[in-house]
């Protein structure tokens, strides 16, 4: 189990990468970036999913399907506040930037 795997596993007992991916047909990888970049997106100004999809390239479409699979905004926000955490504390910074290298961000 990923710590992504675990911290979702906090908000919706039946979330998992994996599943979510295979639900809304995209790679576990990709999965992955959504959520940390929806994750990111709720705490900032505008729409969560449109903020998103401008920095995954993913449909919103597909954003707003894991939204709803994570459990709605309400869960969301509760994910975001453990991710948020979890990033302060330098654990999910080495995550993301892995996403990001995998997604065409920047490569250190």
């Amino acid at each position: 189990m990923s710590l992504l795997d675990g911290i979702l596993a906090q908000v919706n007992s039946n979330a998992d990468v994996q599943n979510l991916a295979t639900k809304v047909g995209i790679t576990p990888e990709q999965a992955e970036s959504a959520i940390m970049a929806l994750a990111k997106s709720h705490t900032e100004p505008g729409d969560t999913v449109e903020g998103a999809a401008a920095s995954t390239g993913l449909g919103s479409d597909v954003l707003s399907q894991i939204v709803g699979h994570i459990g709605g905004e309400g869960s969301l926000g509760q994910f975001a506040t453990l991710v948020n955490g979890a990033e302060n504390s330098g654990i999910l910074g080495q995550l993301g930037g892995l996403a990001s290298g995998l997604f065409g961000g920047n490569k250190a």
